[in-house]
């Protein structure tokens, strides 16, 4: 069994539609592709037939993977969520003491992470170094490039 995944509504939402286009639009050209290939004769040598079913091999497997993310998700309220600590869902303000720097990022599931959108995974080593800490707290995390000092300014949703 998976883990319990956490989303926001939105994320969750992207989720399904990126699994109905895999499976409404992805799957059928696959097929196609596949039945095309089939028609010019020879499997044995025929590259464009093995190339199509390993497409549908990755797709298949993508697909798969998503149904058991899905089957495993859950939606967080953020009406619900405490903002005297670090959780989850929470925007969190920063003060990067290694540069004098601050910064506001999102602490989200892996699978809604984006970097340029400003959301951290909760896994990763800063999400995971600020979840459960409070404002005023500083925290100093090692992440690939050394130990990085941080404060937390703020909490909020």
């Amino acid at each position: 069994m998976s883990a319990i995944q956490y989303f926001t509504k939105e994320g969750l939402d992207a989720l399904k539609a990126e699994l109905q286009q895999l499976k409404s639009v992805e799957r059928p050209r696959i097929i196609q592709a596949i039945a095309e290939a089939r028609d010019k004769g020879d499997l044995s040598e025929n590259a464009e037939y093995d190339a199509a079913k390993e497409a549908q091999g990755h797709l298949e497997d993508k697909i798969a993977q998503m149904d058991s993310l899905l089957a495993n998700a859950r939606v967080i309220d953020s009406s619900q969520l405490d903002t005297s600590k670090v959780s989850i869902l929470c925007k969190v303000k920063v003060k990067n003491h290694n540069v004098g720097k601050e910064d506001q990022y999102m602490i989200v599931s892996e699978t809604e992470a984006n970097l340029k959108e400003k959301k951290i995974s909760v896994k990763s080593a800063i999400g995971a170094g600020l979840l459960g800490r409070k404002v005023g707290e500083i925290v100093e995390i090692q992440v690939p490039a050394g130990v990085v000092k941080l404060e937390i300014l703020g909490i909020s949703i």
